[in-house]
């Protein structure tokens, strides 16, 4: 008589954990921070796979780890989003909703698969003054497990987030500039463990949420834009 195999639940958590943690250590970081006019992102990425996109008026995403996993999460999250501007308005749409989609999304995915998700991802919003409850910029940090964090003015992702958040938390202040707003992102990025020491502008990917743009708020900043933001 065979007896089935039996795994300790708390054991085969931690194991899963220590799997999703070394996947997304092996992805080059993304900071996200406010400036003062918005919220920017700034991911090292010299390829043309986009780590960052839109996925609603005033929401975009960012995803560190593997990339078929986080891109297929972005699809999903512009689908939802779609769905619900067109049932109830586009005002309606917010980021703090999208995160606990993803939340669910990835915490359910770990509960009952063998292998989780090997990403963490960023949902940002920027603020609408003329949206009453609504006027500042957030920020939402998910994990593999789906565990969500509020953040606050800033936010990193991907392998050397201790070093970055460090660095970070030394020189932000609000009301940033978008030049030194990005020029800390990429400071940061150059002090990861697995990130080059001096980030040239082709292996930057930097987007923004621009309160001050009629309508769509998402912009993808060109080369030459980022060349001239950085002096």
């Amino acid at each position: 008589m065979s007896f089935p195999f039996y795994v300790n639940p708390e054991q085969m958590s931690q194991d899963k954990a220590e799997f999703a943690r070394k996947g997304i250590a092996r992805g080059k970081s993304i900071v996200a921070l406010e400036y003062d006019q918005g919220v920017v992102m700034v991911a090292e990425n010299p390829t043309r796979l986009h780590k960052t996109g839109e996925v609603y008026d005033r929401i975009s995403f960012a995803g560190v780890g593997k990339f078929s996993e986080f891109d297929r999460l972005r699809k999903m999250g512009v689908q939802w989003a779609d769905v619900e501007g067109y049932r109830y308005s586009r005002d309606d749409v917010r980021g703090k909703a999208l995160a606990n989609v993803y939340s669910q999304v990835l915490g359910e995915e770990f509960s009952r698969s063998m292998k989780p998700f090997e990403v963490e991802i960023v949902v940002a919003e920027v603020g609408d003054p003329e949206l009453l409850g609504h006027e500042g910029n957030s920020l939402f940090k998910i994990g593999f497990d789906g565990t969500v964090q509020d953040q606050m003015g800033f936010c990193v992702i991907g392998g050397s987030e201790g070093n970055l958040q460090s660095h970070i938390e030394s020189n932000f202040r609000k009301e940033l500039p978008l030049a030194d707003a990005l020029r800390l992102g990429r400071d940061a990025l150059q002090r990861a463990e697995n990130g080059s020491p001096d980030l040239p502008p082709s292996s930057l990917e930097v987007c923004v949420l621009d309160r001050s743009l009629l309508g769509r708020k998402f912009k993808r900043l060109t080369q030459d834009e980022i060349t001239s933001l950085l002096g």
